[in-house]
């Protein structure tokens, strides 16, 4: 039997545990999963308060890999009745014959419609932006025309590909990647594009351009529109755990317990112990003191630049370059209102008549804020009374230890009612109640000494008995579903004796991942 210890109980972490556990049970491995928190699922957890359910980040359940969405659905099966608003606005949904009721059953995923807009100089626009009547009404004909020429330039002098304003430049040009990129981005990861990597922009937009999104406009128009075949960013449904992510992560990790898999909460794991090119223990941090777990295989969801800065053996070179990986931490504030000034516009009809956005994005740069979710249309039941309240939740990009990180809660939430109030998004006195979040290393970020990560990744292969997974475990801006195949290509390894990593590091590295099955 083998002892294979996993660090960090978010998707990676947990997908590699089951994967583990599901055919061979405890015969062939002994699992333990260490977690540094006391809750499940990462960044994918959801956060419970007084009734309400916040989802950190915002994790729609969707993937271009069969895999994931057999995967995902084996564990939550898609609704086979309508969801409580679905029933009373009338709004019809695919569902799966022989499903589950979600009013009267709690695992069960929801099949939920996209909207996600941005919000700039007061109005709404398409996310991504779409060349529509309006967006020539809200950008005027001037802008428009503008931005079109600009374009046009873009398409005929192409800039180097050197960094992410460049990047952007050549896919939008000029005029559209000032109004709706560079202020984001900067928000995002503090930092101007220009001193950012490409691959960043690879990573999150791939293949999406004007081009990609004029040919989903005239998809649309003549009825030949397919999920499988958009781009990641223009699909228009995905699922959604009735009660949030973190309703599915605690539910595998209930399922491998059952398995015979243990996990460890509060254990953080501060030290690796190496031999003869293998990792042979790590040492935790515990409320009872140190403790040392042994293993023979090790599976790593933990901050690169933790897991080289707490290893024995020190290869100066490769712990310098971690040493200087960014990561980009995070701030949300849960609102609870009664109501949002924002008008509804849309044709789309939702409880209370609110605006229809999962998310709204926003480019005004005279505020901190850079996005908005409205949980209400996430998932009913993420809200304790949806039909008379809105609870939303307002994103904040920092850096550990600043100054907004290191505001009380008090301050953080009126800093926050005020910015809203500010864009016209609440009136004063709309709020009923808040709650503050913090994240740590929610982003990895590509600057610094990113530029040298090949040397880690070396570095780290060189470990036979460690694969690297996950969105920290590779420093790599992954989504849920690329994470959880990272995972998947890890145990394949494990379970076949294979030393070899290049499928695991593979995943979410090809331009075209996203833009085709």
């Amino acid at each position: 039997m083998k002892n294979v210890v996993i660090i960090g109980a978010g998707p990676a972490g947990l997908t590699a545990a089951y994967e583990l556990l599901k055919d061979s049970g405890s015969e062939q491995y002994n699992v333990t999963v260490l977690e540094e928190s006391e809750v499940f699922g990462g960044i994918s957890q959801t956060v419970r308060y007084k009734g309400n359910r916040m989802d950190i980040g915002g994790h729609r359940f969707f993937s271009k890999d069969d895999e994931i969405m057999k995967w995902w659905s084996e564990l939550m099966p898609i609704q086979g009745k309508p969801a409580f608003d679905d029933k009373i606005l009338g709004r019809e949904k695919p569902l799966e014959k022989g499903g589950p009721d979600p009013e009267t059953e709690d695992e069960v995923m929801l099949v939920r419609d996209r909207v996600s807009r941005i919000y700039y100089n007061h109005c709404f626009f398409d996310y991504p932006v779409t060349m529509n009547m309006n967006t020539i009404k809200n950008m005027g004909l001037v802008t428009t025309a503008k931005a079109g020429f600009s374009y046009l330039y873009s398409c005929v002098n192409k800039l180097p590909e050197n960094n992410l304003e460049n990047f952007y430049i050549n896919r939008f040009g000029r005029v559209l990647y000032s109004m709706f990129f560079e202020g984001y981005t900067e928000k995002l990861w503090g930092r101007h594009p220009s001193e950012i990597s490409a691959d960043w922009g690879a990573q999150r937009v791939k293949g999406l351009s004007i081009t990609a999104i004029i040919k989903d406009m005239f998809t649309k128009l003549i009825g030949t529109k397919n999920n499988n075949n958009a781009e990641t960013s223009l699909i228009e449904q995905y699922w959604y755990p009735k009660y949030g992510p973190g309703q599915l992560w605690e539910l595998v990790a209930q399922k491998t317990e059952k398995m015979g898999g243990k996990i460890l909460l509060n254990h953080s794991v501060s030290e690796i112990k190496t031999s003869d090119g293998k990792i042979t223990s790590v040492i935790c941090k515990t409320a009872d003191g140190e403790k040392e777990i042994k293993g023979d295989v090790f599976i790593s969801s933990m901050p690169i630049k933790d897991l080289l800065g707490g290893m024995d053996v020190k290869n100066d070179e490769a712990k310098a370059i971690a040493e200087g990986l960014p990561y980009r931490d995070f701030v949300t504030v849960g609102l609870l209102v009664d109501k949002l000034k924002l008008v509804n516009k849309t044709d789309k009809r939702t409880l209370g008549n609110i605006v229809p956005d999962c998310w709204i994005y926003v480019q005004d740069k005279g505020v901190k804020l850079g996005r908005i979710q409205i949980f209400n249309n996430w998932s009913p039941y993420m809200v304790k009374n949806p039909a008379e309240t809105v609870w939303i939740g307002l994103e904040y990009f920092c850096a550990e230890g600043d100054d907004f990180w290191n505001m009380s809660d008090k301050d953080c939430i009126n800093f926050a009612i005020k910015e809203l109030i500010k864009m016209g998004v609440i009136r004063k006195g709309a709020v009923k109640d808040a709650h503050r979040e913090k994240i740590k290393k929610a982003y990895p970020a590509y600057f610094d000494t990113y530029k040298d990560f090949d040397e880690v990744v070396d570095y780290l292969n060189g470990f036979d008995n460690l694969f690297c997974v996950g969105r920290n475990g590779q420093h790599r801006y992954n989504n849920m579903d690329h994470s959880m195949l990272t995972a998947i290509n890890a145990v394949k390894a494990v379970k076949s004796g294979s030393a070899d990593k290049s499928a695991v590091w593979n995943v979410n590295t090809e331009k075209e991942y996203h833009e085709q099955k």
